[in-house]
């Protein structure tokens, strides 16, 4: 693979980016800095493909990062192939109002082929290559210049690495035939929806000091005033107020302006400041939190309460099992929430429809409706069907008598063994 100089100028990016679009795959990953700013800083771009990689700095003076930016965006031909891609994708679209499309996450993916839930790039790159990723240059300052050939040598093995475990995660996923798993949860992924920042609903990741309305309606003002306050001085939220501070105005709003300095989290400056000014007329100008605003009352306890909590806890441990033996991570087939609804009733669930249902739902519905059970089998837990005709009842159930010597009866599980699940699949590298 021919690794390219620092690309620092536009003509250099634009005749990269047109072999790159020629390509079926581009790998891509980001450098960026967050701590000091609202809006996350793109320091370095590294981009790949089979035969050539390059690390790209958008610092640089005088680039046009418009040919990248086009590649990732508008080009529909060539798929874009991330490693846990969220914040690379949140960057893009911070620059574009878009985001790469079609996209593929080998984190995401390696659920389909693995019990792994979240693994890093490092465990990736050990697991299907056996090579070791000097990590030393992880936490360096991305933005300082110039970069250091240790920065850009760490910085480019993130796609040539990438770019030669893709294919065999691919060939995998066609061998397994899990593929179509995976497409909901790409374009999950690749949705705009996700990174658009509205600053009206900035208050429902903040936890509420309760669910009185007017006081749901002044967090609602406080913390879309404070989304504007950062960006317009382009800093994090945190330096504005902390969200502990901006859930305490809302429950205990200051009478007046002199009044913030006895507020915890704030200095004694927002007494007379102008952004003490601007934060009083917020709180002055609150409603109440519209009713289809309202946020849901939270559940207490398990939906059935004791018994429906027994009855989620088998339901998580079928999902263990089948986790263990399909080897796909538990978190692609289904979350906690899910079997708590459906212990309580629920039927309209994601797990009760398409892949997830022939995978895992039909079996979990079954447990929930008695006509499934656990059993143990060479000192493995397994699952099995029930056959009610072979159910023994107290009423119909024959005691020996007790001086006859037989033991008590024993019922045979051969029958059901064809019904348990199959061997686990080969984990990544085994091929």
């Amino acid at each position: 693979m021919k690794i390219h100089p620092l690309i620092t100028t536009t003509d250099e990016l634009a005749d990269l980016c047109d072999r790159m679009a020629r390509s079926d795959f581009v790998c891509v990953d980001t450098e960026f800095m967050r701590e000091n700013t609202y809006y996350p800083l793109l320091c370095l771009v590294q981009i790949g493909n089979a035969e050539e990689a390059a690390a790209i700095d958008p610092l640089a003076p005088g680039l046009d990062m418009t040919p990248l930016l086009d590649l990732l965006t508008e080009n529909e031909d060539v798929l874009k192939v991330f490693h846990a891609g969220g914040q690379d994708v949140e960057i893009i679209y911070n620059l574009t109002g878009k985001t790469p499309h079609p996209i593929f996450d080998t984190q995401i993916a390696m659920m389909a082929i693995s019990q792994s839930e979240q693994i890093g790039y490092a465990n990736l790159v050990e697991s299907w290559l056996g090579k070791t990723i000097d990590k030393g240059a992880r936490f360096t300052d991305w933005s300082r210049r110039p970069l250091t050939d240790r920065q850009i040598e760490y910085a480019i093995g993130d796609v040539t690495y990438l770019a030669t475990i893709f294919p065999r995660i691919l060939k995998r996923l066609i061998k397994t035939g899990r593929g179509v798993w995976l497409n909901a949860e790409m374009e999950r992924l690749a949705d705009p929806a996700n990174y658009a920042n509205d600053v009206d609903l900035a208050w429902r990741k903040i936890r509420p000091p309760s669910r009185n309305a007017l006081v749901l309606g002044r967090l609602k003002a406080i913390a879309a005033w404070r989304e504007g306050e950062a960006q317009s001085k382009d800093i994090p939220r945190g330096r504005i107020m902390r969200d502990e501070t901006l859930a305490d105005l809302a429950s205990h709003p200051p009478k007046k302006q002199e009044d913030l300095a006895k507020v915890r989290g704030l200095s004694q400056a927002w007494r007379d400041n102008d952004i003490g000014k601007r934060l009083m007329r917020v709180l002055r100008d609150a409603t109440e939190l519209p009713d289809d605003e309202m946020p849901d009352k939270p559940k207490r306890g398990a939906p059935l309460g004791k018994e429906g909590a027994l009855v989620a806890d088998l339901l998580k441990l079928l999902l263990k099992i089948r986790s263990r033996e399909i080897d796909v991570a538990a978190r692609l087939l289904t979350r906690s929430e899910e079997l708590e609804m459906l212990a309580a009733g629920v039927r309209k669930l994601p797990m009760l429809e398409g892949w997830r249902f022939e995978t895992f739902g039909r079996d979990a519905l079954e447990l929930v409706e008695g006509k499934m059970g656990f059993a143990v089998e060479n000192g493995r837990l397994k699952m099995t069907r029930i056959d009610p005709a072979a159910v023994v009842t107290p009423s119909d159930a024959v005691l020996p008598e007790a001086d006859d010597g037989d033991d008590f009866p024993r019922f045979d599980a051969e029958d059901d063994a064809d019904d348990s699940i199959g061997d686990s699949t080969g984990k990544p590298g085994e091929e």
